[in-house]
């Protein structure tokens, strides 16, 4: 079946973006793991649920600002037009979100705490690490779904 040039672009700069972000947000997870306290008073298998719940987390996370951010200033052809401003209000939602989740979980509900390493913003709680995870992340991945995107254009439809 014949696909055309639009539609491959979406299913590529989807797949692209959710591929990339979940990679990124696993390896990140892993990597921050001793800013939390799950870190010194969890189980090999309570950690190894964190990881993969909160990595589930922020893959739905960026999934849901993703389709936010095209239904707020996308256009059709997308990602061929409005990249950078979709790019920019998914960027937004997911760091607004992740500061309120972050604080919602830490300082109200106490669902899960910080460990002394975690750099915090004042006043707030909120962690740093989170919310560069969420400037740094979903940047790269749509970086790379930009660039694979552009790719895909030149090349012939199959």
């Amino acid at each position: 079946m014949m696909t055309t040039r639009p539609a491959r672009e979406w299913l590529d700069a989807l797949r692209t973006y959710l591929g990339a972000s979940f990679a990124f947000h696993l390896m990140w997870e892993v990597v921050q793991l001793p800013l939390y306290t799950i870190w010194t008073t969890g189980s090999a298998s309570a950690i190894g649920f964190a990881v993969m719940h909160c990595t589930a987390g922020d893959l739905m996370i960026a999934a849901a600002a993703l389709v936010a951010a095209l239904v707020l200033v996308g256009h059709r052809d997308w990602p061929s037009d409005a990249f950078t401003r979709v790019a920019v209000v998914a960027l937004v939602i997911g760091v607004g979100y992740t500061f309120y989740s972050e604080w919602l979980n830490v300082v109200v509900r106490k669902n899960w705490a910080y460990s002394n390493l975690m750099p915090t913003l004042p006043i707030f709680g909120t962690g740093v690490s989170p919310l560069l995870q969420w400037l740094i992340v979903p940047a790269v991945a749509l970086f790379l779904t930009q660039r694979q995107t552009r790719g895909a254009r030149t090349a012939p439809l199959r």
